[in-house]
């Protein structure tokens, strides 16, 4: 199975709700699609968001670098031979690393389909059941108590609080919804690295010592303060997890040698892909330090390779956060993983699934 044809198009998807974090507010999910085509007739599907205030890549950035740099590199060649062509991917330009993760993911969906096996089968097997978080966007009290309500109402257990603009209006926004949906399901929250290590004590352990439980805080401090986060490690309960601060498993080694964080976040379009998605898991179970897969703002072709991983990377992989099909108005792509509010089940044909993305604007 021979790569003969790179195409890209765009993807638009709108959101039912503006999606708000402490870095940015996007109302609709676009992403750059990546097609291999190949001599059998096969076609491998990836994405790319551009999410530039956390990974620095802008649509234009990851078109060029997939025509410039990518196709280059993978015309011509067979799907077979995956690790080299993923090796030559990583190295083949720094940083870019939802570009390299758009061509890996639609690589690992050939190499799988070349099997004719469900992706999650070729990378190690595991269930095909998983259940994943939603996010409650930061705004006002009373708006975020309702998205919460209306989430349990939904079915979902753990709902993930974006916090992190401004502290004092935070701690009251999680005991808000902590009081409107205790015994209903579990909190997370993620700062996305709002807060200075002595705001992030102060509040966490306020939060404990008012009888509010968290499942875990996800980067409350800037990516590259691995010495404040274990300030933080070291004087509250609460794990705290690594989300920006990992892009790939050299991070994951400082974090766990400066004993940094608990819980390592994996997401593809940090870490340019399956390839090094799967060192990272290793990585940590080495260490016996728990990770989730999460995603960005991005459509279900991305979202579905991550749950794929998950899978085959149970039990180090204990949390899910992959909500994002459930965030939007609709889902343009046909076939692959099947979302139900909480419940995602992965697709049992070869790859990730996919037979067609509706709405996709190719481009020339």
């Amino acid at each position: 199975m021979k790569i003969v044809d790179v195409k890209l198009g765009m993807l638009q998807v709108p959101l039912v709700t503006p999606f708000k974090t402490a870095l940015r507010t996007v109302e609709c999910v676009e992403d750059v699609i990546v097609m291999l085509e190949t001599d059998t007739g096969h076609i491998g599907y990836g994405n790319a968001p551009a999410t530039a205030v956390i990974t620095g890549d802008t649509h234009g950035s990851v078109i060029e670098a997939v025509r410039s740099i990518f196709t280059p590199l993978v015309l011509g060649r067979d799907v077979a031979d995956l690790n080299r062509l993923t090796r030559q991917i990583q190295g083949a330009m720094i940083n870019n690393t939802s570009a390299k993760a758009a061509v890996e993911i639609a690589l690992y969906d050939l190499f799988a389909q070349s099997y004719n096996t469900p992706l999650y089968r070729i990378l190690g097997g595991g269930e095909s059941s998983l259940t994943t978080d939603i996010t409650i966007s930061v705004d006002y009290i009373d708006k975020m108590v309702a998205d919460a309500e209306r989430a349990v109402e939904r079915g979902f257990e753990i709902l993930k609080l974006k916090v992190g603009k401004d502290i004092g209006l935070d701690i009251e926004r999680i005991k808000a919804v902590y009081a409107a949906v205790k015994g209903r399901a579990i909190l997370r929250l993620d700062a996305n690295q709002g807060w200075s290590p002595k705001q992030a004590v102060m509040a966490i352990r306020g939060l404990e010592e008012a009888g509010v439980l968290l499942e875990l805080v996800e980067q409350p401090v800037k990516a590259n303060n691995l010495e404040g986060m274990r300030y933080i490690s070291e004087r509250v309960k609460t794990p705290i997890m690594a989300d920006e601060s990992i892009f790939g498993p050299h991070d994951v080694m400082d974090v766990i040698q400066r004993q940094a964080a608990e819980i390592i976040n994996i997401k593809l379009m940090k870490t340019g892909g399956i390839s090094n998605a799967l060192k990272i898991a290793d990585l940590a179970g080495l260490y016996d330090v728990e990770c989730m897969v999460g995603c960005m703002l991005e459509t279900s072709i991305g979202v579905s390779a991550a749950a794929h991983v998950a899978a085959a990377k149970a039990p180090v992989v204990t949390k899910l956060d992959l909500d994002v099909p459930s965030l939007c108005k609709f889902d343009p792509v046909v076939g692959g993983a099947t979302y139900r509010d909480a419940d995602i089940i992965l697709n049992e044909t070869p790859g990730l699934g996919i037979e067609k993305i509706e709405g996709l604007q190719l481009l020339v």
